[in-house]
């Protein structure tokens, strides 16, 4: 689990239908920012209050004692916590992540390829991002959220981060629909892998003003490489992960710019001591890129996945992005 240091200084990061593991996180302290320049972190807290509110209207629509037989005990299936009422969970044989059926998960808005492409909803892009196969899956993302969310949002303000958030979640989505058609998805981990993503690509960016540079570099690719090899095992979606990594550190590159150092200071210096430029010449360039390469790979992708393009079809190899089959599972599912 991670630990409750400074992401913003260290490093740090679905099931979309399968176990999630948060980031480790290993002290790499290398900035320090003025503390009275910090903004209130509020979007993040309520970010999770909604996923956890979003969690119970989807256990009281899914009703389990309604929906099962239950015949008390001979080995039948029950569901699991029974004295919640209608909040009770699906029997661990269906969803071993207590929580609800694949069919209510589906009916509220899971991202599933068929509808989003022939039912014409791509609405389900969105929505998936607040839903959560079970409590597991949910106490994970919201841990992983907090950890990462609140230090961000505290440093670069919640118009950015929210940005971030919800445009890397829609990024997840979007590679994960190209690449899976026959299961549903759900999850916030591909948002939250944006968060991950904007970390690294804000360190590249703002390279010039930290110190322990190299430190903090290797920390945080050690973090992405050990989370994206956790989606190599079966049911976890690491295309919405890879997706949302991508979105995000393309958006930090756009987003998350900090001044040259001694920028703030510049009223307080001789004027021929001053900075003509708030950004160096380097952080342009990174953001013209990122810019053009965000607008490319949204309307690419977009017009691939409306259109009915199974990404499978055309690169066998990327399913081992995903699932990588051994003696000990198959991923053909």
């Amino acid at each position: 689990m991670m630990g409750n240091r400074d992401l913003e200084r260290e490093g740090g990061t679905k099931p979309r239908n399968g176990s999630y593991h948060p980031p480790p996180t290993t002290a790499a302290p290398y900035y320090m920012e003025n503390s009275e320049s910090q903004w209130t972190s509020w979007l993040v807290p309520m970010i999770v209050v909604a996923n956890v509110a979003m969690f119970i209207v989807v256990m009281f629509v899914n009703n389990c004692p309604s929906n099962i037989n239950n015949f008390g005990s001979g080995g039948r299936r029950q569901c699991v916590a029974r004295f919640l009422g209608r909040l009770s969970f699906q029997p661990l044989q269906d969803n071993p992540l207590f929580g609800p059926s694949s069919s209510t998960l589906q009916n509220l808005g899971a991202l599933e390829w068929d509808k989003v492409v022939h039912g014409h909803q791509g609405w389900r892009l969105f929505t998936c991002i607040w839903l959560h196969a079970g409590v597991v899956h949910l106490l994970a993302n919201m841990l992983s959220l907090v950890f990462i969310g609140i230090r961000l949002e505290q440093q670069f303000g919640f118009v950015r981060v929210g940005i971030i958030y919800l445009l890397s979640g829609i990024g997840g989505s979007v590679l994960s629909c190209l690449f899976i058609q026959r299961s549903i998805s759900v999850g916030a981990s591909g948002a939250l892998f944006g968060l991950l993503g904007a970390m690294l690509s804000e360190l590249l960016t703002n390279w010039s003003i930290y110190t322990n540079k190299a430190a903090a570099l290797i920390t945080l690719i050690i973090i992405i490489a050990i989370n994206l090899a956790v989606g190599l095992l079966p049911h976890v979606d690491n295309y919405a992960h890879i997706g949302g990594f991508m979105s995000g550190f393309l958006l930090g590159f756009v987003l998350l710019l900090r001044p040259q150092f001694g920028w703030l200071e510049r009223q307080h210096l001789p004027a021929e001591g001053r900075l003509k430029s708030k950004f160096k010449a380097y952080q342009y360039v990174l953001l013209l890129i990122a810019t053009i390469l965000l607008i490319v790979g949204f309307t690419v992708g977009l017009v691939m996945l409306f259109r009915g393009v199974k990404a499978n079809e055309h690169c066998e190899w990327c399913r081992y992005l995903s699932c990588l089959r051994t003696s000990r599972w198959s991923c053909e599912n």
